[in-house]
């Protein structure tokens, strides 16, 4: 007999004995667990679809002899959606959550990619970047939303898995492509959709989920909380004042710009850095850049984890200054060094993403879809941006004086002094 049907044959008015509530701890936990692991899972293939978009580039640029600014206006119709409706989309399901939401936007990755697969003109291209972008941008606020729900109060933690699934995403689709887009061709994206298939599916079970926990929680959130009622008196939920929290959200961007920028230099640039400085051939230097990659999927998961044992804040302060020095040595580094300094670089920054997410989830609480649609947003869009401005610096001066200029945007992390200090205390789980 299972611990369900024991528990259903209970009386009714029966005390739970402690090993009963041990057993349903420990059920909610593994569920809760499971449910963040999917959406890791489901973010892993997110956004390796995603990067298979840049990766068709060359061989679209050659079929339908297109410019530079063509492919650039595909990498814009891609970026507008993926970037921009992301905020809209959270502020959107912060009101009126939608638990099926996520399994319907990977089905306009899913679209996007079978419509990529068999365009045949420039006007379909950019339709069929447009909705891959727009699955992405329902995904990341509504998958945030959910994963943040299964923490258990290690919201650092369960973000950080989450980011987690992404950053091998995007280290695998380059690989992927390498090996099966650009020898295969367009026609070759089709076989991705499988991907989106096994993700939709996944997704209709953690909406389920979503589904039951709303509903469980429905009467509860009636109560109107005491931080709530202080919004009449120009205080938000989290007991700062209305411009407080516009300032300190206003210092995370900042701070996401300049970790977004210096971050866009390593992952867009490294490779031609490492050929055109020690002559290495590609193969050596993707290797370089695949430690990179891991480097950031290390830092994700410690800064999740430290942040909810010691603070947002601390983590802040380390991440974006920690990497300062080190970023300062890696012009003047042998290869050797460059690679160990670089991988030591991509792993403190990394840890900042989810203490910047968490933080300001803790500034505007009830705004959760916002806030991860905002900022998810934002981390693609400065990226992109900085990834352009930083080829046209290159272009003009050389490689090598992006990666002696761009660490000093770093000591933007001094303003971290000024980020309220109640919203990122630690929770310590029981």
């Amino acid at each position: 007999m299972t611990d369900n049907t024991m528990t259903a044959a209970a009386p009714a008015g029966a005390i739970p004995s402690a090993s009963d509530s041990s057993a349903s701890a420990t059920n909610a936990n593994s569920t809760t667990f499971a449910v963040i692991l999917s959406l890791s899972f489901c973010h892993l293939l997110n956004d390796m679809m995603q990067s298979l978009v840049p990766a068709l580039y060359p061989i679209l640029k050659e079929s339908y002899a297109l410019s530079f600014g063509q492919v650039g206006l595909i990498t814009l119709a891609f970026q507008c959606t993926a970037s921009m409706l992301q905020p809209v989309v959270g502020f959107y399901t912060d009101k009126k959550p939608q638990p099926y939401s996520l399994m319907v936007g990977m089905g306009f990755t899913l679209v996007g990619l079978l419509m990529m697969s068999r365009a045949d003109s420039y006007p379909s291209i950019l339709v069929a970047a447009a909705l891959i972008g727009m699955g992405s941008s329902v995904f990341h606020p509504e998958a945030s939303r959910v994963a943040r729900m299964a923490a258990g109060g290690r919201y650092g933690l369960a973000q950080s898995l989450f980011q987690v699934g992404g950053n091998m995403g995007s280290a695998a689709g380059p690989l992927l492509a390498a090996f099966i887009v650009v020898p295969r061709g367009q026609h070759s994206i089709v076989w991705f959709s499988a991907a989106a298939l096994v993700a939709m599916v996944v997704l209709f079970q953690v909406g389920g989920w979503y589904a039951r926990r709303r509903g469980g929680q429905r009467p509860a959130a009636r109560k109107v909380p005491v931080a709530a009622a202080a919004t009449s008196s120009g205080a938000t939920a989290s007991g700062l004042s209305k411009g407080r929290v516009a300032m300190a959200v206003a210092i995370l961007i900042v701070l996401l710009f300049s970790k977004n920028f210096y971050s866009a230099s390593l992952g867009s640039y490294f490779t031609f850095y490492l050929i055109t400085k020690f002559g290495v051939s590609v193969e050596t230097a993707q290797l370089y850049l695949f430690a990179f990659l891991v480097g950031i999927v290390v830092g994700t998961l410690l800064g999740g984890a430290v942040g909810d044992r010691v603070g947002r804040i601390p983590v802040m302060w380390f991440s974006i200054l920690g990497a300062l020095p080190f970023a300062l040595m890696l012009p003047w580094a042998n290869l050797f060094w460059t690679g160990v300094l670089a991988v030591t670089v991509a792993m403190i920054m990394a840890s900042a993403f989810s203490a910047i997410l968490v933080y300001a989830q803790e500034l505007m609480p009830g705004r959760v879809g916002l806030v991860a649609g905002m900022f998810f947003g934002f981390s693609f869009g400065l990226g992109g941006l900085g990834a352009a401005a930083l080829g046209r610096l290159a272009d003009v001066t050389g490689i090598e004086t992006v990666y002696k200029v761009t660490p000093f945007l770093l000591l933007l992390g001094l303003l971290t002094a000024f980020l309220p200090k109640r919203p990122g205390r630690p929770v310590v789980p029981n």
